[in-house]
C-alpha cells in the first residue's frame, strides 16, 4: 500500500479517548504531521473491522486498551504538494473509553499524554489543527451529556 502519493484515498481510524476529564493525544513519529500532537490512530488493515482497528491502533501507540463507543465523524485529510496529492486519508474517528493497559509511547508515537480541555481548545499550546479540535470537542460534548454511559469517566 502506497501511503505517499497514493492512487486512491486510504481508510484510517482515530480515537478520541476521554478519561477523568482529559483526552489522550500522541506526538506523531512519522509523516504526515511528524512531531505534531494528534489523536491516536492509523491505517485500517485489510479485512479488519473499523472498531477493531481503533482498538488495535490505540494499543499499538499508547499501551492502553480501549472500547470503541460510537462514531464521532468521518474526516477527510488531504495533504497536497503543489498540484499532487501527497497524502489522502479518510479517517473514522471514534469516541472511546479506557478499559485497561498502561500508558506509554509505543510504535510510531514519539510521546503520549493526557491533556485537559484548556490545552486543546482553539488549538491551544499544543497547536492542534482545527479538524482535530473539532472532533475532540464533539467527543467531549457527548461525554458531558447526561445521557452518556461514560459519565463516570469525567
Amino acid at each position: 500500500m502506497q501511503r505517499e502519493f497514493p492512487n486512491s484515498p486510504l481508510m484510517a481510524v482515530g480515537a478520541v479517548v476521554i478519561d477523568k476529564g482529559r483526552v489522550l493525544l500522541v506526538r506523531r513519529g512519522h509523516e504526515p504531521l511528524k512531531g505534531k500532537w494528534s489523536l491516536p490512530g492509523g491505517l485500517l488493515e485489510l479485512g479488519e473491522l473499523i472498531v477493531d482497528g481503533v482498538v488495535r491502533e490505540v494499543e499499538e501507540e499508547t499501551g492502553l486498551t480501549v472500547e470503541a463507543i460510537e462514531l464521532i465523524e468521518l474526516v477527510d485529510r488531504v495533504h497536497r504538494e503543489a498540484e499532487r496529492v501527497r497524502y489522502h486519508y479518510v479517517i473514522a474517528d471514534y469516541l472511546c473509553r479506557v478499559v485497561g493497559g498502561k500508558l506509554r509511547a509505543r510504535s510510531d508515537a514519539e510521546d503520549v499524554r493526557w491533556v485537559r480541555r484548556e490545552e486543546w481548545i482553539d488549538g491551544g499550546a499544543l497547536e492542534l489543527d482545527r479538524a482535530t479540535v473539532r472532533v475532540i470537542e464533539v467527543g467531549w460534548q457527548r461525554v458531558q451529556s447526561p445521557r452518556r454511559d461514560m459519565q463516570e469517566e469525567k
